[in-house]
């Protein structure tokens, strides 16, 4: 009888730790249920606008572009002894930094690419870094990452001294990481005091509006942040590129070509 009884406890104790888990599992079954509806709520389809270069050299319009690309450079030391430096972070626009640095190289100049030293969001921020985000920064076209390009220096090594000019693609998340950065602000500031040359393009001339260098002097921009320069202290005109003194500045990727020819022609002159 003692026997039985024991028998009956064990078999009950097990029942009800059977119960137990099937009750919990549901209770979790629930839980994720509820949490990936939310998360559904809280996501949107991935569908991105991008702009492909070659959509861009072949879009109507553009025949002067394609053929500033394709038509080969005549003298290729006509900036030889020049260096640049690009100081760009991750969101720059594909184009507006490959275009002009190409064709920089192709007149014999030497061109560096500086990026912020690398500063990750803290943790509760949520976002991932790849690992090369350390070496190299992120290409976009208009909205969609599209690649990687390795960097030379950190904005925390570079002097004034070692360069001749100074240039900033757009893309309007590489300008709102670079203004936030204050070795970037020094530098351009310090350039500026040099009177050397600083050339911004698309959305990059908020850097100098954040670097405090544009009152009274005439520029361009993309036109989302005409309004930021103008209240900078500039005069904003709606051409495709503007010199003032040591400042160029375009308004976006189609401006490619008159932009790189209008810093090729300053620094021959120099």
């Amino acid at each position: 009888m003692k026997t039985i009884k024991i028998l009956a406890a064990s078999i009950l104790t097990a029942l009800s730790t059977q119960a137990q888990v099937t009750v919990k599992t549901k209770e979790m079954k629930t839980n994720y249920s509820n949490e990936l509806e939310v998360v559904n709520q809280l996501s949107t389809q991935s569908a991105v606008v991008n702009m492909p270069v070659t959509k861009l050299l072949n879009a109507p319009g553009n025949e002067a572009l394609k053929d500033f690309f394709f038509t080969p450079v005549k003298n290729k030391q006509a900036l030889k002894g020049k260096k640049i430096a690009v100081i760009a972070a991750d969101g720059f626009e594909e184009i507006e930094l490959t275009g002009p640095v190409w064709y920089f190289k192709e007149l014999g100049a030497e061109v560096e690419i500086v990026a912020p030293k690398y500063n990750p969001a803290p943790e509760r921020y949520g976002l991932a870094y790849p690992e090369m985000s350390k070496t190299h920064i992120m290409a976009i076209q208009y909205l969609q990452p599209v690649g990687w390009l390795k960097f030379d220096r950190t904005a925390d090594q570079i002097k004034v001294s070692d360069y001749d000019a100074v240039f900033i693609p757009g893309g309007a998340w590489n300008p709102d990481n670079l203004r936030y950065d204050k070795d970037v602000i020094k530098f351009i500031q310090d350039f500026n005091k040099a009177g050397k040359l600083i050339a911004a393009i698309c959305h990059a001339p908020v850097v100098l509006a954040s670097a405090d260098i544009l009152k009274g002097r005439k520029l361009t921009g993309y036109w989302n942040i005409q309004v930021d320069l103008k209240n900078a202290g500039g005069t904003v005109l709606e051409e495709t590129v503007v010199t003032d003194a040591n400042i160029i500045t375009s308004r976006h990727p189609i401006d490619v070509a008159d932009f790189s020819r209008a810093v090729e022609k300053w620094l021959v002159k120099k």
